[in-house]
């Protein structure tokens, strides 16, 4: 593994230890020309997916990509980070065991969307207001007025 401090190719591995619910391995490393410490993560990688956007482009999915837009959505919101990253591999997960290589963004953002709908309702608005381009404060008070449970209010 390459030192990200000063580039030297023959780094030391210190500490092994399973992380995110046994999904991964974090391994803790030392580089010994800089004295560089640094941590990286091991995945199991089913398969290469790739993210067909709504124009038709094509790109490569980046974990590191969804994982940000989620970490924004999900800021200052009492949710532990061991939560959220285990969140993030069972979408991950979700997404390789669809069975295909291709996916549509849409269905990206839509997975998302359910699963932080069940977990926080504010990183959910948060993330849906991106998603959706929200463009107005109407926007977000129709979004809102739809998660509220509808009372009948004629009897």
């Amino acid at each position: 593994m390459r030192c990200p401090f000063c580039g030297n190719v023959d780094t030391q591995v210190k500490d092994s230890r399973p992380a995110e619910d046994h999904v991964a391995i974090r391994r803790r490393r030392f580089c010994p020309a800089c004295g560089g410490r640094f941590t990286t993560y091991e995945r199991v990688q089913l398969r290469d997916l790739v993210v067909v956007k709504s124009s038709g482009k094509r790109e490569d999915f980046d974990r590191a990509k969804l994982e940000r837009s989620i970490r924004i959505a999900m800021q200052k919101r009492p949710i532990e980070p061991e939560r959220i990253d285990q969140m993030i591999s069972g979408i991950v997960r979700r997404l390789e065991s669809l069975g295909e290589t291709d996916i549509p963004s849409r269905t990206i953002g839509e997975i998302v969307m359910e699963t932080l709908a069940r977990i926080d309702t504010v990183a959910y608005v948060r993330f849906a207001s991106v998603y959706k381009n929200f463009q107005a404060a109407g926007d977000f008070d129709k979004f809102v007025s739809e998660l509220r449970p509808h009372t009948g209010e004629s009897e």
